[in-house]
């Protein structure tokens, strides 16, 4: 990995759902925004973005949701099921963009981990920037392919239009910079390695392994999971690679690592 290569983590808030779908567990009714406490945990969810400040070019992971969440949300149910609650004015991704002192058309590629609601939702914002979308094919298959404007936690209107370039398997995109092909949660998501000359190894998991409780050992499963035998076998790859590498695992929605880790603007990783 060079020198001069920055991870910069940027905490976009965070959501609120059922911890069931998270997390397998005994759950009579599901909780919604109207209903927390029904027969449930209604749990904290952040959501970040990881700007790679590398010698070749700038690369983006993920851009949360969108401000206007509501609205955009609310034909599917994900605005009552998943309600973007709990983010302040400085948290919306494109005020932690400003704050790097960054517009779309400083970032060079954009990798989407997924095309769900909460890691795709502000991707239009780079439509005409120049940068380079890129996603899994599996997952352009399955998201560009099934019929109706949602299924689940896939809303075309977040992403149908849009230019993207697809990868499969593990691709490394910069030196140092891999893309980890990590199925299971939806038809290729996707899991993101940087090796850093001073913090080492990190994984950011996306939702390949929503909690640190998710990654065990034992692994466990969740209500959310397009493909169970398939995520647990990426749960495994993940924890091989950390293992062999004594890598910095960060999670898709762990609300007690917010405690440990460094957060632009104020800090970065080397």
């Amino acid at each position: 990995m060079p020198d001069k290569t920055k991870v910069h983590v940027l905490d976009c808030g965070a959501l609120h759902g059922d911890l069931a779908n998270l997390l397998l567990a005994p759950a009579k009714v599901m909780a919604t925004r109207q209903n927390p406490n029904r027969s449930s945990t209604w749990i904290e969810a952040p959501t970040h973005a990881v700007l790679v400040e590398h010698p070749e070019g700038r690369l983006l992971w993920d851009t949360s949701c969108p401000r206007n969440w509501e609205q955009r949300w609310a034909a599917s149910g994900m605005n009552d099921f998943f309600p973007y609650d709990a983010a302040s004015e400085e948290q919306y991704f494109d005020n932690r963009l400003r704050q790097l002192n960054l517009q779309p058309s400083d970032v060079d590629i954009l990798v989407i981990s997924h095309l769900h609601f909460d890691h795709a939702g502000n991707v239009r914002t780079f439509q005409d920037s120049g940068a380079r979308l890129v996603v899994h094919e599996d997952e352009a298959n399955g998201a560009f392919g099934f019929e109706g404007p949602f299924r689940g936690a896939h809303i075309k209107a977040d992403y149908e239009g849009l230019d993207f370039e697809t990868v499969s398997g593990d691709t490394e995109i910069l030196p140092g910079v891999t893309l980890l092909s990590t199925p299971g949660h939806t038809w290729g998501t996707m899991s993101l390695q940087v090796d850093l000359p001073d913090s080492g190894t990190m994984i950011f998991t996306s939702d390949a392994i929503y909690l640190r409780e998710s990654y065990g050992p034992p692994p466990v499963g969740a209500a959310i999971v397009w493909d169970n035998q398939a995520w647990l076998r990426s749960v495994e790859k993940i924890r091989g690679i950390a293992e062999r590498t004594n890598a910095t695992l960060v999670f898709g929605h762990e609300a007690e690592q917010r405690k440990e880790l460094k957060y632009a603007p104020d800090a970065y990783y080397t």
